[in-house]
């Protein structure tokens, strides 16, 4: 039997190469938030979330406070007798923590998805287990990741559209702003070719009227989803969307939970789903949700949140090796995106998208150099 001798909260500000811009935000570092978990035998694990009050509701304040107030206490009372006993508790609470801990309906898939990593990666260690969903799965041999970029008019987008072209990717996100959409996006086909798989994502920057003038312009460049065009509470009119445009309309502020996702589905809200782990809970609950949006006849894109160190990374390959099923996948940034990762080995994507291999050793597979953390720590707790 093992247990947990304690945790360390604390907040991470990794840099960016230069500032990620979209029309919800603009950041220069990660804006993350990290959990050690240290069990009896000494056993060390690290959890990672990127909490954003627009996606799931929660802020890094907020999800600090929740843990060190609510869910750490109480996890510290809890022992197992082995790995698969880690996987049954964390699939019992699919993304969120039990109900007498924290009210189901306070935001908290963000603050989750920490401890959901955490625990895996600390007691894969401990019973000397590799995280896998589904022992023995491989990536897909013709997954790839896309590049996603701010479509910001004017050189610099031109620039990076050429260098997307010449460094072979095939799939292409571009992060649009109010303005300028159709001249972008015009642009973007012209350099990236007519072979290029074209999506753009909105960021919840358009209402209904806007959304249904833009996207059938948009539409005769080849466009071939339209990511959260409206505000994440806006359900009907994604459901109107939908059935006025029949065109791809992606989910992704608007999905975080089972209940969410179920509410999508029932109003017919949308086409395609963009599941991220530290938004909807962790690798397992993600899992979760994308075996239900499948089921459900949706498009599933695997995404990331910007500014995601290789650990999320180690989790994200897990989860995509497990599903299978992923038409789209953003993320395995690594140093092209952060300016120091702190985690060995790096996980980033090659030449036209191609992932990293998967990783086969006990727990996430990869380890948090604290030496090189530690100058990017901020905020921080010992429970």
């Amino acid at each position: 039997m093992a247990g947990i001798a304690h945790f360390e909260l604390f907040y991470v500000d990794l840099p960016f190469r230069k500032p990620f811009v979209h029309a919800a935000a603009e950041r220069t570092t990660s804006g993350s938030l990290m959990l050690k978990c240290v069990t009896t035998s000494g056993q060390t694990g690290f959890g990672e979330c990127l909490p954003r009050p627009y996606v799931s509701g929660e802020s890094r304040d907020g999800v600090f406070d929740l843990l060190a107030s609510k869910v750490l206490p109480r996890l510290k009372d809890r022992n197992f007798t082995s790995f698969e006993e880690v996987l049954a508790f964390l699939r019992e609470c699919d993304g969120k923590a039990p109900p007498d801990w924290v009210s189901p309906h306070i935001p908290q898939t963000a603050a989750w998805a920490a401890v959901d990593l955490a625990l895996l990666d600390a007691f894969g260690r401990e019973f000397q287990t590799p995280v896998e969903l589904l022992p023995g799965a491989g990536l897909p041999p013709d997954f790839r990741y896309s590049v996603v970029f701010s479509a910001t008019p004017g050189f610099n987008f031109v620039k990076t559209a050429i260098a997307a072209r010449l460094r072979g990717f095939r799939q292409v996100k571009l992060k649009l702003g109010e303005e300028s959409s159709e001249q972008v996006v015009a642009m973007a086909r012209r350099v990236l070719g007519p072979d290029c798989d074209i999506r753009v994502d909105a960021n919840m920057a358009w209402d209904v009227e806007t959304a249904l003038r833009v996207m059938p312009r948009l539409a005769r460049y080849g466009v071939r989803s339209f990511e959260q065009p409206l505000a994440a509470a806006d359900v009907a009119g994604l459901a109107r969307l939908v059935r006025e445009t029949g065109l791809c309309v992606m989910v992704d502020e608007s999905l975080n939970d089972a209940e969410s996702l179920e509410t999508l589905i029932a109003a017919e809200a949308c086409t395609a789903v963009n599941v991220r782990i530290s938004k909807c809970g962790g690798v397992l609950a993600s899992y979760n949700r994308c075996r239900r949006a499948l089921e459900a006849g949706l498009t599933v894109q695997v995404g990331c949140q910007v500014g995601e160190s290789s650990l999320l990374s180690a989790a994200q390959l897990i989860l995509i090796a497990a599903f299978g099923q992923v038409t789209y996948g953003e993320g395995c940034f690594g140093r092209h995106l952060l300016r120091h990762d702190p985690v060995e080995p790096l996980l980033q994507f090659g030449y036209g998208g191609r992932p990293p291999k998967r990783l086969s050793g006990p727990g996430l597979g990869v380890s948090v150099i604290e030496d090189r953390l530690r100058p990017f720590v901020g905020r921080g707790v010992t429970l």
